[in-house]
């Protein structure tokens, strides 16, 4: 009986099996976006009224308690790094930057998906959990969504963190790369801390909110931007029997 020449190894590294990106990454954000929510009914349905909701409540009052003029400011300015206004923005003006540096578009859309697939997965995840926000004085509009996980956060870890890995990789002065990466790795800090400043989420909303933007972030980069591979002289040299570097006898 002869072996046909597509094989199922043949078929997965053409695309046709799972191992195609559009597939990782459809299953995983529907993978993340159960877990977000089964972790949001834990929270909301067997945690509440909890040690954990008590210890919540403590921290929002503590944020009031402690807010000034200044710092109310200054978290005015935290939460709008990013808003919807300021990503979409953002993603448009990064896209074009990144587009114009490297030369190709890869990186662009790579940006694309991963605040994309970042803010599906949050609308997805806020209409299935309903948590109210914290009871307390706000310093914003609530928004309709639930509070339940932070959308603000998630968005922050998605696009500043994308930034921070295309920079890191691509960028010949180190010294400049690392700054650009300390700083776009402290905004989510700055944007979580405000949203709880401003009264707008609970500690956890912030937590699984940067949790979950962070992990769709890793799968985003590791399907569409993967470390590049060895040498292909040195892919080839155990198929031929060689090792790399030396050459076949006559």
């Amino acid at each position: 009986m002869s072996t046909h020449p597509n094989s199922v190894q043949d078929r997965t590294e053409k695309g046709v099996l799972p191992d195609h990106p559009v597939v990782r990454l459809v299953g995983s954000a529907v993978s993340l976006a159960i877990a977000l929510c089964l972790i949001g009914f834990v929270i909301v349905d067997l945690l509440t009224p909890s040690a954990l909701t008590r210890w919540e409540d403590g921290v929002n009052q503590a944020a009031v308690d402690r807010r000034t003029p200044s710092l109310d400011s200054l978290s005015s300015v935290g939460s709008r790094l990013a808003d919807t206004i300021t990503c979409v923005a953002l993603l448009v003006v990064l896209m074009l930057v990144l587009r114009w540096w490297l030369g190709r578009w890869r990186e662009s859309l790579v940006l694309a998906v991963a605040i994309i697939g970042e803010l599906l997965i949050f609308l997805v995840v806020t209409f299935v959990v309903h948590r109210d926000r914290p009871d307390v004085p706000k310093l914003d509009a609530a928004p309709p969504t639930s509070s339940f996980p932070s959308g603000h956060t998630a968005a922050a870890v998605a696009i500043y963190g994308c930034l921070a890995f295309i920079v890191w990789r691509r960028m010949d002065n180190r010294a400049l790369a690392g700054v650009i990466v300390v700083v776009c790795c402290a905004v989510p800090v700055a944007v979580g801390l405000s949203r709880i400043y401003r009264g707008m989420h609970h500690p956890t909303d912030v937590i699984f909110g940067a949790i979950g933007g962070g992990v769709w972030l890793l799968v985003v980069v590791s399907t569409l931007l993967p470390p590049p591979g060895p040498p292909r002289s040195t892919v080839l040299a155990p198929e031929a029997g060689l090792v790399p570097g030396e050459a076949s006898s006559p």
